[in-house]
């Protein structure tokens, strides 16, 4: 895909806005820098979950800062297009652009706090969860930027 056929702007969003989200706005951002804006949101907002922090940080992507926002919280909504990671922010999204010119994708992506087991297997889940959606971002909005994992 040619860089001019990049939307100029894509929001995520995820139930919590505290892993999927802004994983994928992470992602995106080391992806594509300042071609894309690119925002994350959740249905609801909660601190960004540690394991994220420590999965991010292995591809040298800092997201320890971030601060969850809801829908509601949103300055501005006129993206290009939302991608949505959870059933929940699929059904807000979808409320949310209604009226508006804007694609919405659903991308199902496992919820890994469901994870049971060890630190290891914990950590291996958010691993799984952050690779699926780097090829997600690779495959939909390529760029050679990112690692192959």
């Amino acid at each position: 895909m040619p860089l001019s056929h990049l939307p100029g702007s894509v929001l995520f969003a995820c139930t919590w806005n505290a892993i999927r989200s802004p994983m994928a706005e992470g992602l995106m951002k080391q992806l594509h820098g300042r071609r894309v804006y690119v925002e994350s949101v959740g249905v609801r907002g909660h601190d960004v979950d540690p394991f994220a922090v420590a999965v991010m940080r292995e591809l040298g992507i800092e997201i320890g800062r971030h601060r969850a926002k809801t829908f509601e919280e949103l300055d501005d909504t006129s993206f290009d297009v939302v991608v949505t990671l959870s059933p929940e922010a699929q059904h807000k999204a979808v409320e949310m652009t209604r009226v508006m010119a804007c694609e919405v994708e659903y991308w199902p992506t496992f919820d890994p706090t469901l994870a049971e087991g060890s630190r290891d297997a914990t950590l291996a889940s958010y691993r799984a969860v952050r690779d699926q959606i780097a090829r997600r971002l690779r495959a939909r909005f390529p760029v050679s930027a990112l690692p192959e994992l």
